[in-house]
């Protein structure tokens, strides 16, 4: 199961960096729940206007590290990334950390919830 998962980040990231709506829409679950940075809340509708606006557009999304626990039918990623792009309209650049909650769908893995914060500078 931890390769699969280690896949289906990989895929994520890749569809962040392109904002690939069709992909993200199989990769994210109906009902997420996710927390910015600044606290606030997105939805799936949410995440996917962000790409769609252009609203956020990511230059760089490169995971460091992929940490995984999984157990049954749900796991728990902790990635640390190093991004770059805008978000609306505003450049931004940093170590970043995500938790993200997957668990298996009839649809496959998909993103049920998680959070992002923004880590020290190294």
């Amino acid at each position: 199961m931890d390769t699969e998962i280690r896949q289906h980040e990989e895929a994520l990231r890749i569809a962040m960096l392109t904002s690939d709506v069709e992909a993200l829409e199989s990769l994210i679950a109906d009902d997420l729940i996710f927390v910015g940075p600044s606290g606030d809340v997105f939805h799936k509708q949410d995440d996917l206007s962000l790409h769609r606006s252009g609203r956020q557009k990511l230059t760089l999304a490169e995971w460091r590290s992929v940490e995984i626990s999984a157990q049954g039918q749900a796991a728990v990623t902790s990635v640390t990334a190093e991004l770059a792009g805008t978000f609306d309209g505003a450049a931004f650049a940093g170590h970043f950390r995500y938790c993200r909650f997957w668990v298996k769908t009839a649809s496959g893995w998909q993103v049920l919830g998680g959070s992002v914060i923004a880590l020290p500078s190294a």
